[in-house]
């Protein structure tokens, strides 16, 4: 398994204080639900139950995502990503990620399947137990300035420029499994 954690490489660049961020559906480091895998795999594509705290003073709009950073790209695997959340949502049922399974005014940008919702692990057999970082930033503006069409990477690093607060919750899925 790799050790490469690209949200302590951002928080070396420009700390921020955390969000608690949970799930009823998994332990921090532990097993994805069956649910958070792909369909092809035997799952739903559907996201796990999130939850977190309150954000602080300032926040006015929240951006959410799910990354795989140990696909056998090179680069990574987005399996979601979405922004301009409400300021005061603090939890997330299990959604297939959708703008319309989010808040009016959601906006959910392509995944690396090219398709603007949640798609479950999938991580290839022989490549080890893979880490998904599912990750809530509280931001100090209401909107970005994106309209949704760009990659979840153009979306990091407009969220980095605004997040107030960053809470992150790792699951775990390993191809041995399915």
């Amino acid at each position: 398994m790799f050790s490469y954690d690209p949200y302590a490489a951002l928080a070396e660049l420009r700390p921020v204080p955390p969000l608690e961020l949970s799930s009823p559906d998994f332990e921090p480091g532990g097993a994805l639900p069956l649910s958070a895998w792909s369909s092809d795999r035997g799952g739903s594509d559907l996201t796990p139950r999130l939850r977190w705290s309150a954000p602080p003073a300032g926040t006015r709009s929240l951006a959410i995502s799910c990354f795989d950073p140990d696909a056998p790209t090179g680069s990574g695997f987005w399996h979601w990503a979405a922004f301009d959340l409400p300021a005061g949502l603090t939890e997330l049922e299990s959604i297939d990620g959708t703008a319309a399974s989010l808040p009016e005014g959601a906006k959910v940008m392509p995944n690396e399947a090219r398709l603007q919702r949640f798609i479950g692990a999938a991580p290839p057999t022989g490549t080890g137990v893979h880490r998904y970082f599912f990750v809530v930033d509280a931001l100090d503006v209401e909107h970005l300035d994106l309209r949704g069409d760009e990659t979840p990477g153009t979306l990091g690093f407009h969220r980095h420029f605004h997040t107030l607060a960053r809470g992150v919750l790792v699951g775990t899925a390993d191809p041995a499994d399915r």
